[in-house]
Formats: structure tokens, sequence, C-alpha cells
């Protein structure tokens, strides 16, 4: 791909008994150090994987920024806090590897769709998942987030299985509110994008719109980008009938190609500017 060199399934860290492993997107124009983006897929925790989110990592890393699409256990092999442990060890994993990537350790952002948007935002709220999957020396702040359509709030309701089978069975109402962005202190939140689809029947708008209002309450910056008319993961849909999954950087996603925009001007705004 022309000014990215991408290496697949490299190792970031460990995830329980296994290697956790990423694919890395690094831009090949060399001018100085880059600013960084961990892309954390969506799929209720259960599903996906970072090949998913390739297109983000081709046309954010064409624009400059070095990409690590990010794996993490799911639901299957391991409960919560597993997966944002594995997150927080890929943002380490970034920092451990500055120089060898090229990439300054103080530009450092996070974006996500869906379940990935939730990781995203719980990468920046003051928790203390850290995990043991390496680099512990080195920090997992973030100096911007995007959420994508993602939960802000994890609820406590025996009705949404895949909140169960996230938290387990024997969690309870606190461990719910600790997995929940929105319930933590964001008095120092980094600088925050949100998109959300109005008619997102998966993931409510008014997960973003609350965590939107609050970081505004609390004088934030933070963004919000709301698309009328559209439901969940619109910017992977086609105009077709029954409205295809494809990638972002497909032509044939209708609205892929202007969301990665809306997060590329963001993230020069926030992360471009050497510290």
């Amino acid at each position: 791909m022309e000014g990215v060199a991408v290496h697949k399934r490299v190792v970031v860290g460990k995830a329980g008994d296994r290697d956790l492993l990423g694919d890395l997107y690094l831009p090949t124009v060399a001018t100085g150090l880059h600013p960084a983006i961990v892309v954390v897929h969506g799929g209720g925790w259960r599903k996906g994987r970072p090949e998913s989110v390739r297109g983000f990592g081709e046309l954010l890393g064409q624009a400059g920024f070095v990409c690590l699409l990010a794996d993490y256990r799911l639901t299957a092999e391991a409960c919560w806090p597993a997966q944002i442990e594995d997150v927080k060890c890929a943002i380490r994993f970034l920092r451990a590897s500055a120089s060898t990537l090229g990439v300054d350790p103080d530009r450092i952002g996070i974006v996500g769709d869906s379940a990935g948007g939730h990781l995203a935002l719980m990468a920046a709220v003051p928790c203390t998942f850290e995990g043991s999957g390496g680099h512990a020396a080195h920090s997992s702040a973030v100096a911007a987030v995007c959420s994508m359509y993602g939960p802000t709030r994890v609820a406590f309701d025996r009705e949404r299985a895949n909140h169960v089978a996230l938290m387990g069975e024997q969690a309870n109402e606190e461990d719910y509110d600790r997995a929940s962005p929105i319930t933590y202190d964001l008095k120092d939140f980094p600088p925050c994008l949100l998109l959300h689809g109005v008619e997102d029947k998966a993931v409510p708008v008014s997960n973003s719109v609350d965590f939107h209002d609050r970081l505004k309450q609390l004088g934030r910056p933070v963004d919000l980008h709301l698309f009328p008319g559209l439901g969940h993961a619109f910017d992977r849909k086609t105009a077709e009938e029954g409205a295809r999954m494809v990638d972002v950087a497909d032509p044939k996603s209708v609205h892929g190609r202007t969301v990665v925009q809306i997060i590329e001007r963001f993230f020069v705004q926030h992360l471009q500017t050497e510290r």
C-alpha cells in the first residue's frame, strides 16, 4: 500500500497465557516522530478481529499516523477486565517501542467502534485495570480519544446477554459501574470525539449524548457528530438493499470515508503538534 508499511500479527504483550497480537501500519514518509493511534475493533466484546478495522490503519496511516490495530481477549476466552487490560497493554507497547517505531510517546490517541468505542473511552478514564500483559514501566495514558457508537454505560441487566457475557455471572452492580466510562471522574478527560447514528438500536444514541453533555458540563474539549436516520455501524454499510457490511476504506461504504475524514481532522488537531 502506497505510503504505509504493514506488519501483521506483531506480538505486543501477553493476553493471559497467550501472546497478544496486533497489526501495525507505519507511515513510510520520514518526517520525524509520528503521532500514534490505537484502533480497537467492535463486535459486542464477543467477536471481531483487528483485520476488521484495517481501513482505519490504511487511511490514518497514509495521513501520517502510526496505527496499531489491537487484539484483545473476547468474552469466550475471558471476562472483564481482560479486554481493557489488553487494550492498555497495546498502548504501553507503543510507548515501549517508541524509538523503534518512530512514535512520539506524548502523542498517542485511541479510537474504537461499538464495543471498541467503549474500550477506547475506558482507556481514557482514571481506572486501574492495567493487567500484567507487559511493559509495566510505561504509561497507558492517551492524549485524545474517539468513540464511534460505543456504550458509555454497561447495564446491570440480565436481559442484555452481551453485557452479562462481558461481566460474568458473578458480577455485581458495582462491577458494572466500574466498567462504565460515564461513572468515572471525568474532570481531566482528554479531548474526545463521539460519533453516533441517531437510529442506533444496538447502542442507543443517548450513550454518546449523555457522555458529551457530561464532558461539556466539566468544561472538557468534546465534539459530538450525530448522523440522522442511520443505525449501528453506519460507517461500514453499503447503499445496496440489505446494507451489506464492508471495510470503511471500501468505495462501496457510503459513509466510511466521511467518518475517517472527521476522525483524521480530530486527531490532527489534538495529536499532530509536538508537545
